[in-house]
């Protein structure tokens, strides 16, 4: 009887089930990948996030500040509403004219506009992209919207529609006041800004590097490792 070529305590370095010295587990002063857990503060996430999201904020506050030139352009292009009065009620100068309707596409319009220019300008700056950069671009957009309407209303004509019918005469033609019927259309601004930064991202954003494979020494497959297993006898 021969002895064994490998002492029991010591595993044979052909083992093609070997667990790899530095594959960690209990004990193990090694692990592949290792990081600091999530979560606990000083962590490298907590870390990179803090400027991702000072970004996002300040993106959000330029976008929503840019709302004053949306509400100045809409206050100016959108069309004009007549209106007429009897002195006894106020009536549509033109009924079957469609300019009511204008004010909305109109804001509709510009909001789209607003929304490609911003996302562009944005992914310009920040070509890195992330969730924050894209939550604050739509959140500005939503502000900005909502400060555009508003302001449109309160430079346009008086909302004291009586007042001012009674203030012009009577058959005298005199401009409704601004108004946005479909408050939907404040959505237009946001809505187009993700849809343009997603589209840009898609076609030019930075591409994630290929995952990189390791093979473990003594691995089957690996070069200069792995055993052959001999075929049956029979």
């Amino acid at each position: 009887m021969t002895a064994p070529l490998t002492p029991p305590h010591q595993p044979s370095s052909n083992d093609p089930w070997q667990t790899p010295p530095n594959w960690g587990g209990p004990g193990g002063s090694h692990l592949i990948g290792a990081h600091q857990p999530k979560g606990l503060p000083g962590a490298p996430e907590e870390k990179a996030l803090a400027p991702e999201l000072r970004r996002a904020a300040v993106i959000a506050l330029l976008v929503a500040v840019s709302g004053v030139a949306l509400g100045l352009l809409w206050l100016w292009l959108a069309p004009e509403v007549p209106l007429i009065s009897d002195s006894t009620a106020v009536f549509l100068n033109d009924s079957e004219g469609e300019e009511a309707i204008g004010a909305d596409g109109t804001f509709v319009l510009l909001g789209l506009a607003f929304g490609a220019v911003s996302a562009a300008l944005v992914f310009w700056f920040q070509r890195r992209g992330g969730i924050a950069l894209v939550v604050g671009l739509a959140l500005g957009g939503l502000l900005g919207s909502l400060l555009a309407w508003r302001l449109g209303v309160w430079l346009g004509p008086t909302q004291d529609v009586v007042a001012h019918a009674r203030a012009v005469g009577k058959g005298v033609v005199f401009d409704a006041p601004l108004q946005l019927r479909a408050k939907g259309a404040l959505l237009a601004w946001p809505l187009g800004a993700m849809a343009v930064h997603l589209g840009l991202t898609a076609l030019f954003g930075p591409r994630d590097p290929e995952p990189e494979w390791v093979v473990f020494p003594g691995a089957p497959g690996a070069p200069g490792g792995g055993a052959s297993v001999p075929p049956a006898q029979s």
